[in-house]
């Protein structure tokens, strides 16, 4: 299942899908200046084999006799790092940090804490390090514990979480704070001092972090700004809050309590009225978690009969967020997908390239193709009337008009896989965004109702898609009822392993499973797994434009539109002088093609790459990560022109814009 939002449907659901847990910053981490906060990833512990040795070795660690426990509360300590492997023959371990101060946790020599499960209980004890140093290359910590002198009993501590105290965090400067200490506070309107809720989970977008908040009341209908005090109920809605100065201006510590000032529509967001009982609410979120429960159910079969028993393991140990975590990427694994690409690998394809497919088709697809110069092209916009193609321009704006187009806009990076400058590159694709949609606005001059509008995103960056950008804009004009923001499909990374039939799923560790996007031809996919094209169909939309994002992109150009329409055509495509392959794609489908395309999706093709991916992997019961010098992996990329199999050349047209 894939993650799909519709911006203020009348649904209880939150913004965040309810089968996939929020993640959880580091607790030791403090929140710095609210504008671009940066965290250290979090790590997950690869935990060794629970077995009597390992007690005696920690036993001896901390000084105590074989089989004592140490009694402490949990909530005393602060997770700092967890150990992940023994280093060098001395006994030295490799730490991996969830801290902001790893120099202060990792090098100082003194008491520290161990959390360890052993036979099933969990224990934690006191121990003293000797020392430590950094390991840049592995971005990890090399620690020495006293009592621990050998690799032996080195081996028997990987797994353990190492604590500090929480009286012993460092003082913060003013406007840091740590994660935790958010939790539970109070959370009011600084304008009429109403109590909005508590806040119950911090979550790091990328961009910032956002507060979500429990509504104290959330009564149908309630007017934020102009009530002075809550109502009585609690329904337990939650609401997301952009952690930043403008909105969040004042925090008091010392009273558990901050105040805030959103924009307009911001609490509303996800406060619409459902006319539907709680009891009738509770159960479609039953019946929801239970569908889920079969989809997890059914993908471990799956997964069991594809040969990739070694990714369930995860759900034997860890923790229980850990598990659900895996859990959910289990339940979101498109099989038909991975199926289709790991026959890539037997049968490899050359990669579908657009200006090919029109030389090898040229003599069909350019006689008959409209041919408009870029400048043209644009004039129509500002001037229309005056226009040679004044009458395709009307007749593609009248269907606008009449709501029977959609527009999908692949917010993806069509390389396939994240940019490292995650930051830089979402707000130049947010304000290029910003100025394709008010152009289009605009241009149609159409105050409300405008078409359905359709945007896939690459996860990261979804939710300050849906929380920052769409909302503080107003939706551009467009109907909130009519846009969806869509999660990009993923296909999981597999091994390269010549001497078997099967090439194994690799894992970054036992809960996380390595993925990255399809690509732009995930698309059709994705429409289909999300039934949005019967949705479409109800709403009385026959045109579906899909396009990627680019400067060139021009969003519901009603010429295109009419163009496809007067020609009957099934598809059309917009080609330019300089093709850039999937990141310059402008195509318009009617609904009927674009059902056919989705119900083909075997047929698509896959490009497989070979590239050099760490991961752990499970020998002789246990745990080890794996380093490699070569590619060790494929990678699997679906282009968007990869539909054109499947498509009849009489029923395509081409508009060929020139420079």
């Amino acid at each position: 299942m894939h993650l799909s939002w519709l911006l203020s449907a009348p649904s209880p659901s939150s913004l965040l899908p309810h089968h996939r847990p929020p993640f959880s910053l580091p607790p030791c981490s403090p929140l710095r200046t609210r504008f671009f906060v940066l965290f250290p990833s979090r790590c997950i512990p690869i935990p060794g084999l629970l077995s009597v040795p390992r007690f005696r070795a920690i036993a001896e660690a901390v000084d105590k006799a074989e089989g004592e426990e140490f009694d402490r509360k949990d909530s005393d300590f602060i997770n700092v790092g967890y150990i992940c492997a023994a280093h060098g023959l001395e006994g030295e371990l490799r730490v991996k940090p969830s801290t902001d101060f790893p120099e202060l946790r990792f090098s100082k020599p003194g008491k520290r804490w161990l959390r360890t499960r052993i036979t099933g209980k969990e224990l934690i004890s006191e121990v003293e390090l000797t020392g430590g140093r950094a390991h840049p290359g592995q971005k990890s910590w090399i620690i020495s514990l006293h009592g621990i002198d050998t690799v032996e009993k080195a081996k028997q501590m990987v797994g353990s979480t190492l604590l500090v105290r929480e009286g012993d965090r460092p003082e913060l400067d003013e406007d840091e704070f740590y994660t935790p200490d958010l939790f539970n506070m109070r959370v009011f309107l600084k304008e009429t001092g109403t109590l909005v809720g508590t806040v119950v989970n911090v979550v790091n977008t990328g961009a910032n972090d956002v507060l979500q908040v429990r509504c104290h009341s959330t009564g149908e209908g309630i007017d934020w700004l102009n009530s002075t005090k809550p109502e009585s109920s609690a329904s337990g809605h939650l609401v997301w809050i952009p952690f930043v100065e403008a909105i969040v201006p004042h925090v008091d510590m010392d009273n558990r309590e901050m105040w805030i000032t959103p924009p307009k529509g911001l609490l509303e967001l996800n406060l619409h009225s459902d006319p539907r009982s709680k009891k009738e609410r509770r159960q479609l979120e039953w019946k929801q978690r239970k569908k889920i429960k079969y989809r997890v159910i059914s993908a471990k079969r799956k997964l069991s009969e594809l040969g990739q028993n070694h990714v369930l393991e995860g759900l034997k140990i860890g923790e229980k967020d850990q598990r659900r975590f895996l859990a959910g990427q289990i339940a979101e694994i498109n099989f038909k997908l991975l199926q289709c690409s790991l026959e890539s690998i037997r049968t490899p394809i050359e990669r579908y390239d657009l200006p090919k497919f029109i030389d090898a088709n040229s003599a069909g697809l350019m006689k008959s193709a409209f041919k408009i110069s870029q400048k043209c092209l644009d004039s129509c916009k500002s001037d229309a009337e005056n226009s040679i193609h004044y009458g395709l321009y009307e007749a593609g704006l009248q269907l606008l008009r009449e709501s029977k187009v959609a527009t999908i806009i692949l917010l993806n990076d069509n390389s396939g896989k994240y940019s490292e400058s995650v930051d830089d590159k979402l707000k130049s694709k947010i304000i290029l965004l910003q100025k394709l949609l008010l152009d289009c606005k605009s241009v149609l001059k159409m105050k409300e109702d405008i078409f359905p509008l359709i945007l896939i995103s690459p996860a990261h960056e979804i939710q300050s898609y849906a929380q920052i950008f769409l909302l503080e804009n107003d939706y551009f004009g467009f109907s909130s009822q009519k846009i969806w923001l869509l999660e990009e499909e993923k296909l999981p990374v597999v091994g390269m392993c010549p001497n078997e039939n099967t090439h194994k799923i690799l894992l970054k560790s036992p809960w996380d499973i390595i993925q990255y996007p399809v690509g732009a031809g995930g698309v059709f996919s994705l429409l289909s797994s999300d039934k949005l094209i019967d949705g479409l169909s109800e709403i009385g939309v026959e045109y579906v434009q899909i396009c990627s994002l680019s400067k060139r992109s021009a969003i519901a150009h009603p010429l295109f539109l009419g163009l496809v329409n007067s020609r009957n055509a099934n598809t059309g495509i917009k080609i330019f002088d300089r093709n850039k392959g999937d990141g310059e794609f402008d195509g318009v489908f009617s609904l009927s093609s674009l059902k056919n395309i989705c119900k083909q999706t075997n047929k698509l093709q896959f490009n497989v790459s070979e590239e050099q991916h760490e991961h752990v992997e499970l020998v002789d019961k246990e745990w080890i990560e794996v380093r490699p010098d070569v590619p060790n992996a494929y990678h699997f990329h679906c282009s968007v022109y990869s539909f054109l199999n499947t498509c009849s050349l009489d029923d395509m047209c081409l508009m060929h814009i020139l420079d």
